[in-house]
């Protein structure tokens, strides 16, 4: 008695042997093993387990469904030939069918693998011989005699391992007896089958362009590593990255298409000549190679001679193909960190290696912890957004100098993260803005920021409310218009609204953003260029610009009354910024003495600590300001004429 699979489930069966009849005493006198279906059931734990492993076996092959090859069509024609037979197949088993990865004389490519002969020869590893399907008992109603088959004959396609993947078989449509010749040759050819299995999946780990090992095998390598490694063996790994990301992109799209593949061959070429004979290296990712150190070596002792060789490494490749080449080292333990932990920390590495000065940098578990942080910040971030409890705006009012009235207030995002509690803006801010979230993150502060202006307008409190947009919404095609539709939906005018746009933001796509913005212009709404003075600066652009507002960044703000220089620096920004007709708002004023100092320089608005901390939505309502306790109810409508814009051509 014994269980096999049978689709989604296990049958039992009865084995019968019944010997195959030979008149010539030549012939190999085989029993065909026969199986005859009694019942449904479970099939037994080890059973089960040996039937999953051939089948993880044969699916890591990667060789059902795939295209004919004339490499294996050579073996079934040859097999034809020998037993000159209408019909030979290689195989495979797979859980529910036989599927022919090559096949002379039939047409489908696959048959059920109930009552399939070579479903047998994968389930006993052994030669099968039916002479007559007809008269045997258990396949005389298959699907092969019932099409015409009468004889079979199939050997096992075995691995190393000692999985049987499925059959080389002969089939005829006539009763024949076989010969211990003939079953010696397709045993024979179930071995030539078997081999160019083995060589397509020794291919399968090799890069085609380097030609060295590919990170599969670098995965396979370590676990036999693991292996034989004494206890708390100390290893180290180094992943060298012939060039940035940014230089592989820059590369795909303004040279050949080789250039990439010159680089690695070349790159490999070089490595093998620096490691010597005998030292296995990996190809793991497109410009990346892998390098594992031999037993005894420490950081002391190996992290010169890396040191060394990429110093030869950055002149070649600076000087051929205008590349950065990094290096990142990490000390492992071989019995207890994983293959996949390895590379991702030696990749971490070599991506921190590109701003040192020798472009090598040694894993370090903080900078780890730091970057594995932003990345589950900005993958919770995206749950946020959906969630109705975690994000929030903040209020900080905008105070005009000369009357001490609040104009006006910024919106500003907070996060309380459930489990880590809350993210401070500048962590999570910069992390999203060069994210796919962006776009996603402007839509919620707009929409939130007009929802709480709406109640206070109801409530009788008119000031302009400043929203951040990000250099991705600058490039959206429709971004204006999604502005017009919330202010329509909440039934607010434009000019309530101020958009905040980064001089950087502006440059990422010059012309793109100097579109969407004089689009945004013509709504009513108004716009300030934020954080003037940290990016490009660039006059000609606010010369351009349709902006109402210049606001000038809170580091050139604090500590001014101490700062001549500075001093001198912040005037003329203002009185540049007003000479072309934008109003300046300073960042970040929290002592009497710089405002005093802003005061005399003209300064129209500013914001900062010395007036309020951004305040919860409910507390800016009742916020008073320290001369005026009706300032929030004063219109925004001392603004200067919007500037005509100019555009580039």
């Amino acid at each position: 008695m014994m269980k096999l699979p049978y689709g989604n489930k296990f049958v039992f069966f009865a084995i019968i042997p019944s010997p195959i009849s030979a008149p010539d005493t030549r012939q190999c006198r085989r029993p065909a093993l026969h199986l005859i279906r009694l019942t449904e059931t479970h099939m037994t734990i080890p059973c089960q387990t040996a039937e999953a492993s051939r089948l993880d076996a044969l699916y890591k092959l990667n060789l059902l469904d795939t295209p004919p090859s004339e490499a294996f069509d050579r073996i079934t024609r040859m097999a034809a030939s020998l037993f000159k037979l209408p019909i030979a197949a290689v195989s495979l088993t797979d859980a529910d069918r036989q599927w022919f990865k090559s096949r002379v004389g039939v047409e489908h490519d696959s048959i059920p693998r109930m009552r399939a002969p070579c479903g047998q020869v994968a389930d006993n590893a052994d030669v099968l011989v039916i002479p007559d399907l007809h008269l045997d008992e258990f396949y005389r109603n298959s699907l092969l005699a019932e099409s015409g088959i009468r004889y079979y004959a199939g050997a096992p396609l075995t691995t190393t391992d000692g999985h049987c993947l499925g059959a080389m078989c002969v089939l005829g449509t006539e009763p024949r007896d076989t010969t211990p010749e003939e079953l010696t040759a397709l045993c024979d050819l179930a071995g030539m089958a078997m081999a160019q299995i083995e060589l397509q999946h020794a291919l399968g780990r090799v890069d085609a362009v380097s030609g060295l090992p590919n990170r599969q095998q670098f995965i396979d390598d370590f676990h036999d590593l693991q292996l034989d490694a004494g206890q708390g063996e100390q290893r180290l790994a180094v992943l060298i990255n012939l060039a940035t990301p940014d230089q592989l992109t820059h590369a795909a799209r303004a040279m050949k298409s080789s250039y990439v593949d010159d680089l690695v061959t070349e790159g490999a070429r070089w490595l093998r000549a620096e490691i010597g004979p005998g030292r296995r290296m990996y190809h793991v990712a497109t410009a990346q190679f892998m390098l594992l150190s031999p037993a005894g070596e420490t950081l002391d002792s190996w992290l010169p001679r890396v040191e060394l060789r990429m110093q030869k490494a950055q002149a070649i490749a600076r000087s051929r193909y205008v590349a950065t080449p990094s290096a990142g080292v990490v000390p492992f333990d071989v019995n207890h960190d994983e293959a996949l932990s390895v590379l991702r920390k030696a990749r971490s590495a070599a991506f921190d290696a590109i701003g040192n000065q020798n472009h090598i940098a040694v894993y370090s578990q903080a900078e780890d912890a730091l970057y594995q942080r932003r990345f589950s910040l900005l993958k919770d971030f995206g749950m946020a957004l959906e969630s109705k409890d975690q994000l929030r705006l903040v209020f900080q009012p905008r105070i005009d100098v000369a009357s001490g009235e609040c104009v006006g207030a910024e919106a500003l995002l907070r996060w309380n993260h459930p489990s880590l509690g809350a993210i401070g803006p500048a962590e999570f801010i910069p992390i999203v803005e060069r994210s796919g979230l962006a776009q996603a993150t402007t839509a919620w502060v707009l929409e939130e920021a007009l929802r709480h202006q709406q109640a206070w307008l109801r409530a009788g409190l008119a000031l302009q409310v400043s929203v951040n947009v990000s250099a991705a919404n600058l490039s959206e095609c429709d971004f204006a218009a999604s502005v017009a539709d919330s202010l329509a939906r909440h039934q607010l005018p434009a000019d309530c609204l101020e958009l905040e746009i980064t001089e950087s933001a502006i440059m990422a796509q010059p012309a793109k953003a100097h579109a969407t913005l004089a689009e945004i212009a013509a709504l009513g709404v108004g716009l300030a260029i934020d954080d003037f003075g940290t990016g490009y600066s660039s006059l000609s652009y606010l010369q351009k610009m349709p902006a109402d507002v210049v606001k000038i960044d809170q580091s050139f703000v604090r500590d001014l009354e101490h700062d001549t220089r500075q001093q001198a620096l912040v005037t003329a920004m203002i009185t540049l910024s007003q000479d072309l007709g934008h109003r300046v708002v300073a960042e970040g004023v929290e002592t009497e003495a710089v405002l005093d100092f802003l005061r005399r320089a003209g300064c129209e608005e500013v914001q900062g600590y010395l007036f309020a901390a951004p305040l919860e939505a409910d507390a800016f309502a009742a916020y008073s300001c320290p001369i005026s306790t009706s300032a929030l109810r004063v219109p925004k409508l001392t603004l200067s004429p919007r500037t005509t814009a100019v555009f580039p051509e």
